[in-house]
This record gives C-alpha cells, sequence and structure tokens, in this order.
C-alpha cells in the first residue's frame, strides 16, 4: 500500500468544469494535487460527481501546460514577457482598427470562461472596440434553445429546475443521451424512478443510448425529424381536449398559425412514417402526453444542433403552452446545457447577436443603456459574425486578427479543415489557452498562458439558473493568468478606461448591477436580475452560496420563472411560433449513403485538454469509432475492429468499426473527441458539414452525408511505451493516456521488423530484449526491459485481434517482473486464470468486463445493485449501470 495522502490546506468547495449540471466540489489540496469529492450541500448535485469529475485530480499536472507567453516568428515559437505580449496585440487590434474599422477585429471565446471573463471580454469588444465581432463555442451547442427561448417567451429562458425531474409524473428526454452527458442529473431520474415507479421515462433518440436503458419507452425517429413528430403531437393534444383553453386564452398568442401549422402535417400514420417510428409506440407516447399533468421535456444537442433547431425548440415549447404546463412543480421545457458556463455567458451578451444583461443588439434603447453604464466611447450597432460565418470571413481577410480563447475550433467547428485554412491566412491570431500545443494553438501568432480549473476564481451559472463559484485552490503556475487580466492589459494598453478592477469581485460587482440598470416595467423590463447580490466586497464573494437567479435585493433565489404566468414579451404573453417542418441542408445519396451523428462519450469532454491526462477516463473508450449497423458495414466493405476512411464533401478521417447495436441503419456515429495530438486523422470535425440553422448559426452536427470504406493497412498493432514515440512511419495511430505508460494503437502498411521495433522503443545491442517473429502468420511481439521492469511492449498482427492491453498494462506499476509473468508476457495472457479484468465498464473503480462477468456468474447476481455490492461497479455515479444491466442479461 501506498502512503497515506496528507492533506495540505483545508477543502475549498468549487464547481465542476464539465458540463452544465454545475456540480459541486470539495477540493483538498494534497502535496501532488487534490483529493476531489462530490460537495453534498451543493443543490446542484447533492454530493453526486460523475466519473469526469471524480477523476479530475488526475488532470491536475503541468504536463503540456503553457506556462510563459509566446510569440511566433518565422514558423517558431519564442519564449516572451507579458508585457510583449500585451504590447503586441494591443498595438496590432489598434492598427487594424484604425485602418479597416472595429470589424477587422474578432474575439472568439468559450462556455469554458467564467462568467467575469465573459463579461470583461464582451465589454471590450462591444463597448469599446465597437464592434460584436465576439462569438463563442457555446454556438455550437445552445444558440438554437437562445433563441427559441427567445421567440416563446421574450428572453432567454430557463424556467424551472432539477428538481421538476423528480416531481414529474412523465419525463421526455429529447435528443439527450442524459446517462452519458448529464450524468449526475440522469442519477435524479433514476432514483426518482426507483422510488415512483409509476414516473414514465420517455427517449426520443435515433440511437439506442444508454439512456434508453431506464425508458419506458424510446422513439427511435429518424434524424432530423423532430418538427413533425412535436407539430404532430401539438395537433394531437389540440384535438384530443388536452389544451389549457384558459391558460392559452389569458397568457398567450400565436396559437392560430401555430396550429394551422401543426395540422398541416399531422395523423399518427404520416408522422409515424415520416418520423420512421411504429404507429403504435407513437400514439402511446402521444397519449402518455396528453393524460399526464406533470410532464418536464428536456432537450440537448440532439434538437439544437440542426439547420431547423430554433424550430424543434419552438415546436416543443409549443406544447408546453398550449397544455399550460410550465411554470409550475414538475412540468416545462428545459434546456440542458452543454457547458459548464454557457448559461452565464449568455448573462453576460456570449453571442455575436447578445447584449449584457439580456439585452438585445438589434434595440436602439438597449444598446444605448449597455453604453450609458459602461461609459463606453461607442457601441456596437449590429449583430457580430456567428461562428461558422466569423472563420469564413477570417479566410477571406475581412477579419484580420482574432483572440481565441479557452477553446479549440480547428478540432470543434465543423468543416474544421477550413477553419485551419482561415487561421493559417490570419494576419494575428492570439490563443489564450493552458496548453500551447492544440491544434489550435499551433496556429497561433501570440499564445497568452491561461489560468485552468482550480487555479481560476470565479463564477458560472448551471442549466437550472443556479450562480455558483469556482474557487481556486493550486498555486497559480508559473506566468498564468486569469482571462480577463489578460483582456483588460491589452483594453488599457489601447487606452480604454473603465479596465481598472481591483479583483474578480469587482467584475460581478458591476455585473449585478448592469442586470438591474433600467430594469423596470417602464424602461427595459427584464427577467434577469441579480441586484440582490450587488454590493458584495471580497469577503462577501468569496463566501457566496449556490444561488439561482432571479436574485432581487433583499430577497431569496428563484427555482421557477412563469410561476404567474407572466412572460418577457411586451405584453406579457407567451408566444407560439409556427415551425414549418424541413428535412435537414443536405441530404444522403448514392456517392454518400450514411447519415452522419456526432456527439459526447461517456468518460471525455470535447476535445481531451484537460480528459486527455486521465488514464482512468480513457480506459472506457480508449479509440475513435465509427458506430455502424452490421448491415451498413457489410455494404460498405468494412469489418467490425478494422479501420475504415469515413469520407463527406468536406473532409475525412479515420475511424476503428464497431456495432454497438443501438445504431439504425442508413446511419453513421462518431464521438467528438479526438485530435492532433491524441491521434495521426481523427478530427470528425473535418467531416461535418457547415450548414447552420438560419435562426440561431448552429451547425448541423447530427446529419451529414458520408461515405465509409476500408483503410487498407498490411498490420495491426499496439505499443505501451513509458517514454513518447515518435511514429512519422506509421499509417494510423491513437494515443491513449495509461497509468506509467503511452499506448498507441497502431495500423501499418510498411513490413515491419525485430530491428524496426528495436529502434522504435530505443532498444540497444545490450537490452534486456524479448522477442517472437512469425513470418507467415505476420506476427512480431517484442518487449523491452530495464532492471527487470517493463519499458516497453509491441505487438504487431496481421489481424486486429490483438492481446488485451488491461493485464499488459497493469506490468507498468510493477518494480520487477516475476519470472512467470517474464514468460508470459509474449503471450500477451495473465498466468493466472482471472487476473485479466477486460476492458473497463466501471471507470470510477476501475472494474473491467471480465471481472463483472465472473461475479455474474460465480455468485448468481440477478440485477445491477447486487453487481455493485459485490464488485463495486455502478456504486459511485452510475454512468456505467446500463452497460452491467446489459451484461447481466446475457448468457452465461
Amino acid at each position: 500500500m501506498g502512503a497515506p495522502l496528507i492533506p495540505i490546506a483545508s477543502a475549498v468547495r468549487t464547481t465542476c468544469p464539465y458540463c452544465g449540471v454545475g456540480c459541486g466540489i470539495k477540493a483538498t489540496p494534497m502535496a501532488d494535487g487534490a483529493l476531489i469529492e462530490g460537495d453534498p450541500e451543493h443543490m446542484a448535485s447533492r454530493g453526486r460527481l460523475c466519473v469526469k469529475g471524480s477523476a479530475l485530480g488526475e488532470t491536475l499536472g503541468l504536463d503540456g501546460r503553457l506556462l510563459a507567453p509566446a510569440i511566433r516568428e518565422h514558423g517558431k515559437l519564442r519564449s516572451a514577457s507579458w508585457e510583449e505580449a500585451i504590447g503586441k496585440i494591443a498595438s496590432a487590434f489598434a492598427s487594424i482598427i484604425a485602418e479597416h474599422g472595429p470589424d477587422a477585429v474578432a474575439m472568439y471565446v468559450s462556455g469554458q470562461l467564467l462568467t467575469e471573463d465573459y463579461y470583461v471580454a464582451n465589454k471590450f469588444m462591444k463597448g469599446f472596440v465597437g464592434s460584436a465581432n465576439i462569438d463563442t463555442n457555446s454556438r455550437l451547442c445552445m444558440s438554437s434553445a437562445v433563441a427559441g427561448h427567445k421567440r416563446a417567451f421574450g428572453e432567454d429562458l430557463v424556467s424551472g429546475c432539477y428538481e421538476d425531474f423528480e416531481l414529474a409524473d412523465l419525463v421526455v428526454l429529447v435528443g439527450s443521451n442524459t446517462a452519458w452527458c448529464h450524468p449526475t442529473l440522469f442519477q435524479r431520474i433514476t432514483k426518482a424512478k426507483e422510488a415512483r415507479p409509476n414516473l414514465r421515462i420517455v427517449a426520443i433518440d435515433p440511437r439506442r443510448t444508454a439512456t434508453c436503458e431506464l425508458a419506458d419507452l424510446h422513439l427511435p425517429v429518424k434524424a432530423g425529424t423532430d418538427v413533425w413528430l412535436f407539430n404532430g403531437l401539438l395537433s394531437y393534444l389540440a384535438r384530443s381536449g388536452a389544451a389549457d383553453d384558459a391558460f392559452v386564452a389569458a397568457h398567450t398568442a400565436g396559437l392560430d398559425a401555430a396550429l394551422a401549422e401543426a395540422d398541416a402535417c399531422a395523423g399518427i400514420e404520416f408522422v409515424a412514417r415520416t418520423c420512421g417510428v411504429d404507429p403504435r409506440l407513437l400514439l402511446e407516447f402521444y397519449e402518455m402526453f396528453a393524460a399526464t399533468g406533470k410532464v418536464v421535456t428536456a432537450f440537448s444537442q440532439g434538437v439544437n444542433q440542426s439547420s431547423s433547431g430554433t424550430d424543434k425548440v419552438n415546436s416543443i415549447i409549443n406544447c408546453h403552452l398550449l397544455t399550460g404546463r410550465i411554470g409550475k412543480p414538475g412540468m416545462g421545457p428545459f434546456s440542458l446545457t452543454g457547458q459548464p458556463n454557457a448559461m452565464g455567458g449568455r448573462e453576460v451578451g456570449g453571442l455575436a447577436n447578445m447584449l449584457a444583461s439580456h439585452l438585445d443588439l438589434d434595440k436602439p434603447a438597449h444598446r444605448e443603456a449597455v453604453r450609458s453604464f459602461w461609459d463606453a466611447p461607442r457601441i456596437a450597432e449590429k449583430p457580430g459574425l456567428k461562428a461558422v460565418e466569423l472563420f469564413r470571413a477570417i479566410e477571406s481577410g475581412q477579419v484580420k486578427a482574432v483572440w481565441i480563447m479557452a477553446t479549440n475550433p480547428v478540432v470543434s467547428l465543423p468543416d474544421a479543415d477550413q477553419v485551419k485554412r482561415a487561421l493559417a491566412r490570419c494576419g494575428l491570431v492570439v490563443v489564450s489557452d493552458m496548453s500551447g500545443d492544440t491544434d489550435t494553438a499551433r496556429l497561433g501568432h501570440v499564445l497568452l498562458p491561461a489560468l485552468g480549473w482550480g487555479e481560476k476564481d470565479g463564477t458560472v451559472t448551471n442549466s437550472e439558473r443556479c450562480i455558483s463559484r469556482q474557487r481556486g485552490f493550486l498555486p497559480r503556475p508559473g506566468e498564468a493568468r486569469s482571462d480577463w487580466q489578460a483582456i483588460c492589459q491589452v483594453a488599457q494598453r489601447m487606452g480604454f478606461r473603465g479596465f481598472d478592477y481591483a479583483g474578480v469581485h469587482e467584475i460581478f460587482d458591476e455585473h449585478a448591477r448592469l442586470s438591474v440598470w433600467r430594469n423596470s416595467e417602464e424602461e427595459l423590463p427584464r427577467a434577469f436580475r441579480i441586484d440582490g447580490l450587488a454590493g458584495m466586497d471580497r469577503a462577501a464573494y468569496d463566501a457566496l452560496e449556490p444561488v439561482q437567479w432571479p436574485v432581487l435585493r433583499g430577497g431569496e433565489g428563484s427555482m421557477r420563472l412563469f410561476a404567474d404566468a407572466r412572460f418577457s414579451h411586451p405584453d406579457g404573453r407567451g408566444r407560439f411560433v409556427a415551425t414549418p417542418p424541413r428535412l435537414p441542408a443536405h441530404a444522403t445519396d448514392g456517392e454518400f449513403p450514411l447519415a452522419l451523428n456526432t456527439g459526447r462519450l461517456r468518460d471525455q469532454w470535447h476535445t481531451m485538454t484537460r480528459t486527455g491526462k486521465s488514464p482512468r477516463l480513457a480506459s472506457h473508450s480508449p479509440e475513435p469509432f465509427v458506430d455502424l449497423h452490421p448491415h451498413d458495414a457489410l455494404t460498405s466493405g468494412v469489418r467490425e475492429g478494422e479501420l475504415a476512411r469515413v469520407t463527406s464533401r468536406w473532409g475525412a478521417m479515420v475511424a476503428r468499426v464497431a456495432h454497438s447495436g443501438g445504431i439504425a441503419r442508413g446511419a453513421a456515429f462518431i464521438p467528438i473527441h479526438w485530435n492532433g495530438q491524441t491521434a495521426s486523422d481523427a478530427r470528425v470535425g473535418a467531416v461535418v458539414n457547415p450548414e447552420v440553422d438560419p435562426v440561431s448559426g448552429e451547425p448541423e452536427f447530427k446529419h451529414t452525408p458520408v461515405r465509409v470504406e476500408p483503410f487498407g493497412v498490411a498490420w495491426h498493432g499496439f505499443i505501451l511505451s513509458r517514454e513518447e514515440l515518435d511514429l512519422e512511419r506509421v499509417a494510423n495511430w491513437t494515443r491513449i493516456r495509461g497509468a506509467g505508460f503511452k499506448r498507441y494503437e497502431l495500423g501499418g502498411r510498411e513490413p515491419v521488423a525485430p530491428d524496426w521495433a528495436r529502434t522504435l522503443l530505443g532498444a540497444d545491442e545490450e537490452a534486456d530484449w524479448i522477442e517472437y517473429e512469425d513470418k507467415a502468420e505476420g506476427m512480431l511481439r517484442c518487449a523491452l526491459l530495464v532492471e527487470g521492469r517493463l519499458q516497453a511492449c509491441l505487438f504487431v498482427s496481421r489481424r486486429p485481434d490483438l492481446p488485451a492491453r488491461t493485464w499488459l498494462g497493469g506490468l507498468f506499476a510493477q518494480d520487477v517482473l516475476s519470472a512467470k509473468e517474464r514468460a508470459t508476457l509474449l503471450a500477451g495472457r495473465a498466468p493466472q486464470q482471472g487476473a485479466d479484468p477486460g476492458p473497463t465498464v466501471c471507470s470510477c473503480f476501475g472494474v473491467g468486463r471480465n471481472t463483472i462477468r465472473k461475479a455474474i456468474r460465480e455468485h448468481g447476481l440477478a440485477d445491477a445493485a447486487a453487481v455493485t455490492a459485490c464488485v463495486r461497479a455502478g456504486g459511485n455515479c452510475g454512468s456505467c449501470l446500463p452497460e452491467i444491466r446489459q451484461l447481466l442479461a446475457e448468457p452465461f
């Protein structure tokens, strides 16, 4: 056993940096990092953490961190002082603005920023530079929800709270793999269903995901047909007597037009045929919705990421307005936010078409209100460029300088090769990031080291409008600074006043005061206001407890909105919006016959800049894959476990073929996470089409026509090594972080031989080297030991069915291999039966598939709770419970 961990400071209460659930964390600084635990006092999570949150302590190391400013000259980076870097940025921005106007510069920021960073960035660009060319990666995930909310409610408002999921009698999850993407909220739903079995769950998703394992009903709709589905529901509700006529008459407008549009494409048979679902299941859903008073309809990226995403959002909201199921406990539409502060960014005007404090760029009175509050010399007079069009403008030369913060657009944006071309042609690219070696940072001219989670200090707002503190508990590494500090220094160098904050609490105070500025029925009324949090000094700000806005002066937070059925439109009425259905922008055809869907995995986050550091998180899904129906794999000429090239009209990438059993014919699914540092050719953003929703500007990540074809290699292999390796001769590779080693999954076209392996692994003639070669079978297995300790091993075969990596990886934890382990090393099998746990199922406790199967078989386990009691799997975040149930269903 290792030495006990000894705290070096008291636990700090902070907030998780991953999804929009906004879980509370207690972080206790240790000599080598931090102990991470759930915060039982945080209202959003009540002590729960998912596996990503639980593994945060593994991601705090400084390896790969950008620790000082750097400037690229003649293609090479050199160190620079903050003084020089700030001067270069300020000078370039000022000269470009003077010659070409304020719209020739831009910022592209992130839902990973804290609210205070976001606020200062928007103040700088919109109020002092005078351009709205500041957009955010939240455009890629939540902007359709924003647009839908504003059309329906008059303001970007989420009416409910997480408690509503527990109080509802029906929870409808639309385009949301909640089990994997919002795990702790999913566990609240699971617990509620265990306590009340009559609580019904409906999952609406083209794929059969882990979320569907809990559902009473799964509707596998065709991608892009959600508007037909909910228009049909609206018509059904109206015709079946489920409408709340009194609510509609007193509190809404626009029903006739919305209902006429819905009736034009209604009827069970028609909707079922259009959506590709069984008409009996469709009718069951419609009847269930009509008969249930307490309904929560939660939606996420499957709804938002569409060229008709805004209409999808409004088609859902229409059904709740018609039935009056909004603003009361246990009911309402609910947007599940993708990022930890996508909501906070929206509060401060993070999108290019918004102003701070829920004010609108296209309204002169709103612009003047913000300008006067900031005492700004100017204010942006028109919406700026949204994400996709911004990078097109950079490529065309319209935008000549861009400052990118806390995001990696060369990986995450659609048509990502276009983004790469744009930045390569841009006169000045500034990148603020924790890492200096992202795909985007490699194209930066000025790199600024940013503080990361555990170091920076500020607030975030989660999906239920809960404002929480992120608190620093680690020392600032190197010369890294907060993003707001970097922006303020550039602003001051450009001669702008109003950026001399003494601390982050002063920024929050200004944000809170702006929320009530001219916020009255007579001037600019809006539901967003946090004047009850204004006036805090540093101590009060440091002690701020989680609270849901609105927070009025002298009052407490507000769990729900619209309890009085008053909305934010001038007449106080909610709006039905007519939503004419339309198919995705690009149809499949003979050349590109499959519809590509993209999304997240259970244990990874965005482009893996943080989660990629954790061996625990890498173990569940270590390689990029393309999930196909077996029939489509057969017609495409590819086989499960082999490599395939996925190609669209915009780009291509390589992934391993998988059959999850949850994908329909004619569809494909690829995760979004891999980048140029973790794989040789797996940026799925390069494949995704750049079509956007005409209202929100959100891209269509869920439907890109592609073809899949074999990626021919002469051999498959893997390497486990304590050292980083140069893999230039390998046709395809993926790099995975292991516990004490790096794992490389390989596919090669050039012949391999023991001499090549020796050179690659750094084994000289005197090295302790073991090898086995069977030329007839195309097999090569080698291992390098140093003083009896495993240094590296390589396994190559013509076939992809190579030995399991888990047992071999475990050998790297040993100081010296035993004689039996050394003898069986190249066999790739544990010397004793049962020693190999198999592929990871439960990442929280490191429990493998073989371990669970053995426990089920030997102990006669009958349910997931028994498995948890026996081997702990499923006992923390619960994300693996659907997979455990699948193992329980296997015949033994």
